[in-house]
């Protein structure tokens, strides 16, 4: 398998530092909090529905370039950016 190239914005990166410097700390939860976090993550996870668009080639070329920058496939892509803009994570530039 290739190495893939992981990109860390500044508090990704903040947080990776303090882990390496033995700076971060384990918490203990309760069963029945790790119970429901897996059920919230199997659910967000869980991709049960097809959605086909039509985009341009050149939209299609850029978003496939984009996503080989972020060592992703394009539909992974695709798919965080919609998740993103509908969950208000994502913002349109004015």
């Amino acid at each position: 398998m290739k190495n893939k190239k992981i990109y860390l914005d500044e508090e990704e990166m903040a947080i990776a530092n303090a882990y390496d410097r033995g700076e971060l700390v384990s918490m203990p939860i309760s069963r029945n909090l790790r119970e429901q976090l897996r059920i919230v993550a199997r659910n967000t996870l869980n991709k049960n529905k097809n959605m086909n668009i039509r985009v341009s080639e050149r939209g299609m070329m850029l978003l496939k370039r984009k996503a080989a920058e972020k060592g992703l496939p394009y539909q992974t892509l695709a798919s965080s950016v919609l998740y993103q803009y509908g969950s208000d994570r994502l913002v349109e530039k004015n």
